[in-house]
């Protein structure tokens, strides 16, 4: 996977001068895969100084590191590119050499992709991937300019296909089914957990990740969401990654999240849960842009405002400590 990241980066890793060494930034845990891949390891391979943040939810001191020193490679999830660039010490920092900001981890958004692009004249290059596939399994090229919601595609010696729920694979483009994975970086199963494994791995050895995706006619993927995060209001699929990325394009919300709670006549429904960038924004307003952004089941039901929401050391938000429980959703 290694060699596969390495691969992907190359077109924009030529921009920096002969003989310079590359820096990379390590702002995420480095038990975690993303960090160990695309941070660690690679810096090893390629020469470069990693520039390891012990705290990057500290982000004074995060941006005051960063300013001490010129930056390629910057791989972050779209919480800190969002929280980083929001701060008033952004500034400070000299974002000019910066060749390749890989975006990961979970879904970036186009309101913090658009925000970055603006301040630092380098674009979020999102890719797709999980623990299980040492992560990388799709990227976009390295050599875009605009946002545009794909995850691009399969990396070197990496097969993706679209299963439907009995298992058959989904031929029709712009047809959402769950992604599945096939390539030299897919692990051989879960340790010790004969069980787990044979529920995640097909027939034919593609691993199934539990994500919701759609590939168009170019060959480009796009996550719809986590197959178990799905929320089902009368029937109908609503997909919190959708909600999420619409109501962040409000100038008031910083960031948002959307979970499914039970409901007497509906079976489930969508509640929102924000943090303002506005502190006069009201539940009002946030239901004025709803209503006029989204179809009927698809409106939250509630609306609750927090100083912060949960996220895991790596950054992503975790909708399942919103939930009622703290838990897994009740079938």
């Amino acid at each position: 996977n290694l060699l596969q990241a390495d691969a992907c980066f190359q077109p924009a890793l030529v921009k920096i001068p002969p003989g310079e060494q590359i820096n990379l930034v390590c702002a995420l845990p480095l038990y975690h895969i993303f960090a160990f891949t695309v941070s660690m390891m690679l810096s090893i391979r390629l020469g470069g100084k990693l520039i390891l943040i012990p705290n990057p939810r500290d982000f004074p001191a995060t941006l005051a590191e960063l300013s001490r020193h010129k930056i390629h490679v910057f791989p972050a999830v779209n919480t800190l590119f969002n929280a980083l660039a929001n701060h008033p010490d952004f500034g400070k920092v000299n974002w000019k050499h910066l060749v390749v900001c890989a975006g990961g981890g979970t879904a970036v958004q186009s309101a913090v992709a658009k925000l970055w692009f603006e301040k630092t004249g380098c674009p979020i290059c999102e890719g797709y991937g999980l623990s299980e596939t040492s992560p990388i399994v799709t990227c976009n090229p390295v050599t875009v300019t605009e946002y545009s919601g794909s995850i691009g595609t399969p990396v070197p010696s990496t097969w993706l296909k679209l299963l439907d729920d009995q298992g058959q694979e989904v031929t029709e483009f712009g047809r959402a089914g769950e992604i599945a994975i096939k390539g030299p970086q897919v692990m051989l199963g879960y340790w010790q957990r004969p069980d787990e494994t044979e529920k995640a791995m097909t027939a034919d050895g593609y691993f199934r990740s539990g994500d919701i995706g759609v590939m168009d006619e170019a060959g480009y993927f796009r996550i719809v969401d986590r197959k178990k995060d799905m929320i089902l209001v009368s029937g109908f699929n609503v997909f919190p990654n959708e909600l999420e990325e619409l109501l962040t394009q409000m100038p008031e919300i910083l960031e948002c999240a959307c979970i499914g709670i039970p409901d007497e006549h509906t079976g489930e429904a969508v509640k929102l849960v924000v943090v303002k960038k506005d502190p006069t924004l009201d539940e009002a307003r946030v239901r004025a842009f709803c209503k006029k952004n989204l179809t009927g089941y698809k409106q939250p039901k509630v609306i609750e405002f927090r100083d912060e929401l949960p996220k895991t050391p790596v950054g992503k938000i975790l909708r399942r400590e919103l939930r009622p429980t703290g838990g897994p959703k009740a079938p």
